[in-house]
């Protein structure tokens, strides 16, 4: 490396003088930058980089500045705090083996880019101790740069090959009228399948089935051969069952699992504080299952604090049954988090665990590990202490009914319970929320929405439940149990599992301030970003025609939350450190932070492990992912529902809004039932439009009237696919004026046309060294 430094150090003193470097530093030129941020993707912040190189000083400058060009031509991007090359993997990715290379090695690219243009090629390596993967695989491995000219950019080593065959397509198997056997994919680009009788496989009409599709004929449809019938869909939670196999999702427990789960015994004193005379009370959804946090707060007696209060956060305690490297415990990170749809929920843990010996229940004695924190009267928390507890719940309390209890309408449960445990809980609320208020987290107001479904598993409707404050009691307590935990473990040089949520990129920044200028609003520059300023922003267009619009834009400016070994604070909620603790019964990142409380506080002997700390960037790798297939699988079971139910109003109109713009049209989402449509952009009569990235919409070319992101239109359904859970519809709304928008369009395209100039000048610059 220290040659490279000093061949970098001869061509950069010329550059560091035409960019404003001091003069006479040695400093890098822009390829050695970007060399060195290929071989060191861990370590390629900008303050790694200058102790590379080191810089110092007034050099600083001329590097941030220099950084900020690369970004600005396209050559690197900002993910979370360090700088990647575009099309770059992470240290830990999930990749499809595709084929193989003229020698007969295992080729490979990533799910995460199956959606780009060119998507990253790996070169797969197979040891003799390890997993042995074949085409058609996906795994999980260790990737490596190459920095070779040519071949493949990254080799890999595989970690974990998922069981899931590849090839094999997902669909529903149907008896036609002739007798015929045809499977109806439920993915939309997919064409039907013929099943010949011998390779039936014991499948019945309307079977959800795997099928491996065999070589097409010359003429008529492809042939397939059924591999698994997976369920039926005349059957209930069918819908949520394409999910969980398209996703992966593991969904039934293996036998040993469930053995060591049905064995296991309830948690005995053994060192533990009894908190079973403190007035704990568990407040969650009325259908809920299991409970696994309680809350109880009272007013501080220290008179050096007055008006202060005391607030209790009592979580179950899942690491006393969940050991590392159990089966269970193998079992919940391969899982990583339970997934919720609609009409079921796929748990991270068996019910013996999640639903018994760890649910907080009312009068049963449950162990807990517990924060207890002190605030001031302004929110401010003055101290806290963990304890490894026994307790006991004093009641079990829905939301609303203790919303109802405290609006002056208790029932049996919560009268007796009123004055003693909900209003001092209440009286903490405001505490709390005072210092929510001087933190100003960012403040979206995006409702939610919840399908109900009837007894057959079909839709009923889609309301929008009330946000109580019985919620954001809840929550606000979660939060600061959150803080407190990330706290203590950093106190005591502890490794953990951040939970991290980064500033928006420079990049998304300045498309947002490009975007808000079409509206006439600011948006200040810098780079230290604070929530306050999007919070402005939201104040500002509160009750106006934009407030949706800036909303939803300003949502999608932020980063993607993560689970993360490093500390990259918590943008969205404005706090310096935060770690998931309050849900170990459905997430694997807060059972690692409760044992690392454990060892940490020396309060058992089941804490993190050595080999747990070694691995804390794999898994955090892991669960990251395990939560955006979640997310995924839940999103699609929505839409599958959602079309479902509207399958038989073809034809229909509807009240919409728009909810993403592309060039090939527009996305809908139809307010009342929260699900998705698309427009192509070939149906737009009258005009020729063109997409307009900065103002997020289609623009007619001749009139420069068109449609905006959310913009609220009327639309008519003229397809529906419930397998696929994709509808198309006809716009019926005429296009508005958008002001400003073919000057942005102009202004982008010319700016798109610089970078790539500047790019072709670059690469015939490095062509030439």
């Amino acid at each position: 490396m220290s040659g490279r430094k000093s061949a970098g150090a001869k061509t950069g003193s010329s550059d560091a003088t035409r960019s404003g470097g001091k003069a006479g530093a040695f400093l890098p030129s822009r390829d050695d930058i970007l060399r060195y941020i290929a071989e060191n993707p861990e370590k390629s912040g900008k303050r790694d980089i200058a102790k590379a190189f080191s810089i110092k000083g007034e050099n600083r400058i001329w590097l941030k500045d220099t950084l900020a060009d690369l970004q600005g031509e396209g050559l690197l991007q900002k993910e979370r705090k360090r700088l990647v090359r575009p099309g770059s993997l992470p240290s830990v990715a999930v990749l499809d083996i595709f084929g193989r290379d003229s020698d007969g090695g295992l080729l490979a690219r990533s799910v995460e880019q199956q959606d780009n243009d060119v998507p990253t090629v790996v070169a797969v390596k197979v040891s003799r101790s390890g997993p042995t993967p074949g085409v058609g695989d996906r795994v999980l491995a260790k990737t490596f740069p190459t920095h070779a000219e040519t071949g493949p950019a990254y080799t890999a080593r595989v970690m974990k090959i998922f069981e899931k065959r590849h090839d094999a397509v997902l669909g529903v198997f149907r008896i036609l009228q002739d007798g015929t056997f045809r499977v109806e994919p439920v993915e939309r680009r997919q064409t039907e399948l013929v099943v010949e009788k011998e390779f039936r496989n014991g499948a019945e009409s309307g079977d959800l089935v795997e099928v491996l599709p065999q070589r097409a004929p010359r003429y008529g449809l492809p042939r397939g051969r059924v591999l698994n019938v997976v369920g039926s869909l005349a059957s209930e939670k069918a819908v949520s069952m394409i999910a969980i196999h398209m996703h992966e999702i593991p969904h039934i427990f293996p036998a040993d699992v469930i053995e060591e789960a049905d064995e296991a015994k309830p948690a005995a004193m053994d060192r533990r504080e009894d908190w079973r005379d403190l007035p704990l009370v568990t407040i969650d959804p009325a259908d809920a299952k299991d409970h696994d946090d309680a809350v109880f707060a009272e007013p501080d007696t220290d008179e050096k604090n007055p008006a202060g209060i005391v607030a209790y956060v009592a979580i179950a305690d899942v690491a006393a049954y969940v050991r590392s490297g159990t089966p269970l415990d193998r079992e919940a990170l391969k899982r990583g988090n339970s997934v919720y749809f609609p009409d079921r929920v796929v748990p991270m843990l068996p019910e013996r665990i999640s639903n018994d010996l760890c649910s907080l229940k009312a009068g049963v004695d449950r162990p807990a590990l517990a924060v207890r924190m002190t605030f001031s009267a302004d929110g401010r928390k003055i101290r806290h202490s963990f304890h490894r507890v026994m307790m006991r719940s004093s009641a079990k309390l829905a939301y609303s009914q203790a919303q109802a209890a405290i609006d002056g309408v208790p029932d049996d449960v919560t009268r007796p319970i009123l004055d003693t445990i909900l209003k001092p809980l209440w009286a903490a609320y405001d505490v709390l929320k005072r210092g929510r208020d001087s933190r100003q987290p960012l403040e979206l107001d995006l409702p939610e929405r919840k399908i109900l479904l009837k007894p057959d598993g079909t839709v009923d409707r889609v309301v929008v439940p009330e946000r109580l404050d019985a919620h954001k009691l809840i929550e606000e307590f979660m939060i600061q149990a959150n803080v407190s935990a990330a706290e203590t473990l950093e106190a005591k040089k502890q490794s953990l599992v951040y939970r991290t949520h980064d500033a928006p990129s420079l990049a998304k920044q300045e498309g947002l301030r490009e975007f808000l200028a079409t509206l006439g609003l600011s948006l200040a520059r810098g780079a230290q970003m604070k929530p306050a300023q999007f919070n402005q922003i939201l104040s500002h267009v509160k009750g106006a025609e934009h407030e949706a619009l800036v909303n939803e834009v300003v949502l999608r400016a932020q980063s993607q939350a993560l689970y993360s070994p490093e500390n990259l604070g918590h943008f969205g909620l404005n706090l310096r450190r935060y770690a998931h603790f309050t849900s170990p019964i459905r997430r694997y990142a807060d059972l690692i932070v409760h044992r690392a409380l454990i060892s940490a506080l020396s309060l058992g002997s089941d804490g993190i492990t050595r080999s747990e700390e070694e691995r804390l960037e794999d898994i955090s790798e892991l669960i990251s992912a395990t939560e955006r297939r979640a997310m995924s699988a839940e999103r699609d079971t929505i839409d599958r529902l959602i079309a479902g139910y509207l399958a038989g109003r073809l034809n229909d109109t509807f009240d919409a809004r728009i909810s993403g713009v592309t060039k090939a049209g527009l996305f809908v989402q139809l307010p009342q039932f929260g699900a998705d449509g698309f427009i192509p952009v070939s149906s737009l009569d009258g005009d020729y439009y063109v997409y307009d990235e900065t103002a997020r919409a289609l623009f007619g070319d001749r009139t420069g009237k068109g449609y905006q992101l959310a913009d609220r239109v009327e639309v008519r359904l003229v397809e529906v696919a419930p397998l696929a859970g994709a509808m198309r519809f006809e716009m019926l709304t005429e296009p508005k004026p958008l002001p400003g928008s073919k000057r942005s369009f102009h202004k982008a395209k010319a700016q798109r046309t610089r970078a790539r100039a500047t790019q072709l000048r670059a690469a015939t610059r490095s062509r030439r060294r």
